[in-house]
């Protein structure tokens, strides 16, 4: 929904009803991930998408059904041996999409909601997806201090399990993550096979994740476009006032003149498990300081460029300062994948590959040389890895 959320906010200012579909649960090669949205407004405008094209159209009259019922539904698609014509996704996944209609003014939770993503405040969204069908959409937006809505109206409901909800909620918000949660009434978590149980779907809206780059070369420039391009806020660092200047690299979010490490060091606060580095600079001067700080800090990628020789060169000497082997090795060098890269654009789809990969836990083999499936990113698999525990351990 955060893609979305400029023009969903525009609908809810003007008080004009509409339907949110949102993937909420996918299975094998499924297009999108859960949390992506479509919507639907009361005069049949639609915007985002939830399958890359398979089931719009299917998705888009359910949404149109909800604005006229306002009844909220929750619909399975896959892929259909019988009929392979028939609404699904070709590509052999399953995808379970929610489908909520809005009417601005009625929900506390949702008018909320919207509101702190379109102002880029963190905040998740637990909706009821399964239970109950006086709680089914049911809805408490939550940010770090304070909650919106209510599950306490459904004559099923207690307040341990709306205290639990926004617990769950808040520590997902925490995490930047967006998942299920399935409670029982009375608040204790539940397995998804378990009866009597209420699930939720959260939504964490958080900022989006930082890329910091360093070194204000040419090659910088084409990192920031394509950092952009990925949804990272972009800023780039470089100490030389004459290099790092808002007319060189018109694409980043912003552009700083500074040390790198002295810059790093103010940042602190505002960097995360999703937060990455590319040290461009290739210089010892700027590397060494900055990355000695870099590689010890719980921040998602850390690449810099540089020569086998110059890698060399620049371990040792982190070595010198003090870095564990462990350390080190968190370091991505020389940067990127090796796709025989010559232009700076080219190395920007090289270090922005290796990026993805590191972040979805791909192989960097081509995809015609594997049997596997196609999407396999680290929380999905780690999610597959616990339910086979959990079943084995059974």
């Amino acid at each position: 929904m955060q893609d979305i959320a400029e023009q969903l906010q525009a609908w809810h200012a003007s008080g004009r009803s509409f339907a949110v579909a949102t993937v909420v649960g996918v299975s094998g090669s499924a297009p999108r991930d859960p949390g992506a949205a479509l919507a639907v407004d009361a005069a049949g405008e639609a915007i985002g998408s939830v399958s890359g094209g398979c089931v719009e159209g299917a998705v888009y009259e359910l949404c149109e059904q909800a604005i006229a019922s306002g009844t909220p539904v929750l619909e399975r698609f896959g892929y259909s041996d019988e009929d392979a014509f028939a609404v699904g996704l070709t590509c052999g996944g399953i995808l379970d999409v929610f489908v909520q209609p809005i009417v601005p003014g009625t929900d506390p939770a949702l008018d909320a909601g919207i509101t702190y993503i379109a102002s880029g405040t963190p905040v998740a969204l637990a909706r009821v997806i399964a239970g109950p069908p006086a709680l089914l959409g049911a809805t408490v937006a939550v940010t770090a201090d304070t909650h919106h809505g209510s599950l306490s109206p459904a004559p099923t409901t207690t307040g341990s399990l709306e205290r639990a909800a926004v617990a769950e909620a808040r520590a997902m918000l925490d995490a930047g993550r967006t998942g299920r949660v399935v409670l029982g009434l009375d608040g204790r978590p539940c397995d998804d096979d378990e009866q009597g149980t209420v699930t939720f779907f959260v939504e964490a809206y958080v900022p989006a994740p930082r890329m910091l780059v360093f070194g204000a070369i040419d090659f910088a420039a084409a990192v920031v476009r394509i950092g952009k391009f990925l949804g990272y806020r972009v800023t780039v660092c470089d100490a030389r006032p004459v290099f790092a200047t808002e007319r060189r690299f018109p694409d980043a979010d912003e552009v700083v003149v500074d040390w790198p490490h002295r810059y790093l060091d103010s940042q602190l606060e505002k960097i995360d498990g999703r937060t990455v580095l590319c040290v461009l600079t290739h210089d010892a001067k700027f590397d060494i300081p900055l990355l000695e700080r870099a590689l010890r800090l719980p921040v998602g990628y850390v690449g810099a460029m540089g020569s086998r020789r110059t890698h060399r060169d620049r371990n040792a000497r982190l070595r010198e300062v003090g870095l564990t082997e462990a350390e080190i090795g968190q370091l991505r060098s020389p940067i990127g994948l090796d796709l025989g890269a010559r232009t700076p654009e080219e190395t920007a789809v090289s270090v922005a590959a290796e990026i993805v990969a590191h972040r979805r836990g791909g192989s960097c083999l081509p995809l015609s040389a594997g049997q596997g499936p196609i999407h396999h990113d680290l929380a999905r698999s780690a999610g597959a890895e616990a339910a086979e525990a959990r079943s084995t351990a059974a």
